[in-house]
């Protein structure tokens, strides 16, 4: 029999997986801080006119270029950009860590559940920063950055503003490609509807057109329909995903054996009226009392 662990047990293996995740972050930012070329090639490539999005759409060619404007500025922004790639790198090894120290708490069932549930959650937060890298944000750099209110202004866009927005608009769309993970729990504890959500479809349709805005604040209207449509599949998808959730599955034998005997004597027949009268003799009759060896 397993002996069970005290309170400061558990805290011991808590501090254990909090300590392998910051190692396993810290060791793979180190290990992408050397890939410096590789690195800010891949964040510096959506600038460029030969992007593939760029190609695609027949964009015409355009020149972008970043300055630095503070003196530990490009030190600083490689040191954050090389930890955040490597906390995404070694984020499998992460959350395998806490859905270990996790786990023992749960039920057979619901450790299934989880691995489904986690699964998703992350499959679709990747799937999003990829949406944001190759699609949304190239387009949002290309507009703003050769956006000009006059030919006297010329664009001079910082590397720190760069790096911010892509790296902010990585983690909002991460977080977008959630909705139909977030839409499939709430259905599962009974506190959404698909015919909720079609009724409401109009209001999310308006609701996803602001989020769009906010997230990309561009005045052309391509750029806001091209960010607006992948968050309104979304939304589609999360309304199958609800509406199935929400059907019953019906049960096997029994229930519908019940249901065939049941309905096939209709009411009123006088065989029911014959069992209900026999029913009724039976329970009218005085019981014969109990002898003393029955007793």
């Amino acid at each position: 029999m397993e002996e069970q662990m005290t309170f400061w047990d558990h805290l011991d293996v808590l501090r254990g997986s909090i300590i392998r995740v910051l190692v396993a972050g810290v060791v793979m930012g180190i290990g992408v801080f050397f890939l410096k070329d590789w690195l800010f090639d891949v964040v510096l490539w959506p600038r460029q006119s030969d992007f593939p999005t760029y190609r695609l759409l027949g964009a015409e060619p355009f020149e972008l270029n970043l300055i630095n404007t503070e003196l530990t500025e490009q030190f600083m922004i490689h040191m954050k950009v090389a930890l955040i790639v490597g906390l995404l790198v070694a984020s499998p090894y992460i959350i395998y860590v806490l859905f270990r120290f996790i786990s023992p708490a749960l039920y057979e069932s619901e450790r299934r559940a989880s691995y489904r549930l986690v699964g998703a959650a992350y499959g679709m937060f990747i799937v999003g920063i990829v949406v944001n890298y190759f699609l949304i944000f190239p387009l949002t750099v290309r507009f703003l950055g050769t956006y000009s209110v006059s030919e006297d202004v010329v664009t001079m866009l910082t590397l720190s503003s760069y790096v911010d927005t892509l790296l902010l608009m990585s983690l909002v769309f991460g977080i977008v490609f959630e909705i139909p993970v977030i839409a499939w729990l709430l259905a599962r504890f009974g506190m959404l509807k698909h015919t909720w959500m079609a009724e409401y479809r109009r209001h999310a349709i308006v609701a996803i057109l602001i989020v769009a805005a906010v997230i990309t604040p561009t005045a052309d209207i391509m750029t806001l329909i091209v960010v607006s449509l992948p968050i309104w599949l979304l939304y589609e998808v999360s309304i199958w995903i609800v509406k199935f959730t929400n059907t019953p599955v019906p049960e096997d034998g029994a229930a519908s054996e019940g249901t065939t005997a049941s309905s096939a004597i209709p009411e009123g027949s006088p065989e029911d009226s014959n069992s209900q009268t026999t029913q009724c003799s039976e329970e009218s009759e005085p019981s014969s009392p109990s002898s003393p060896l029955q007793e």
